[in-house]
């Protein structure tokens, strides 16, 4: 196997991880009860429900958008543009977090933001393989 393949499966697995990670919080922002999130995440019950909506329904298309255009081979490069809308999400919550003196948190954003950055750089650079 080259490095090209075995680059191009680290590739997809960052992608299905990055999906099912927004995907499930899309579906939990949007589905699970306002005070269930605030026990796990006291933020999500300090602001407006409408805002939590569109979080996830942003959440929601970040999922869908860095996996289903490269596995559908329709305009592939819609994937380099969801990725890179993770990065500018996830450094958003960053600012988010500081502001609300939460820097603590904000290593988790900068993870999924480097992972997703990674994704962006490498779908550029490189076609989509199956």
């Amino acid at each position: 196997m080259s490095g090209k393949q075995i680059f191009n499966i680290f590739l997809w697995v960052l992608q299905g991880l990055l999906a099912v990670l927004f995907l499930s919080a899309g579906a939990m922002k949007l589905f699970q009860p306002v005070a269930q999130q605030a026990a796990m995440y006291p933020w999500t019950g300090e602001v407006p429900r409408l805002l939590l909506t569109i979080m996830g329904l942003v959440d929601l298309l970040g999922g869908i958008g860095i996996i289903l255009p490269a596995i559908l081979k329709i305009k592939p490069w819609l994937t380099v543009w969801a990725a890179a809308g993770i990065v500018l999400l996830m450094l958003s919550a960053i600012v988010f977090h500081i502001s609300r003196h939460e820097a603590q948190v904000t290593g988790f954003n900068i993870t999924v933001a480097l992972l997703a950055g990674i994704v962006a750089w490498g779908r550029r650079k490189r076609p989509l393989q199956s």
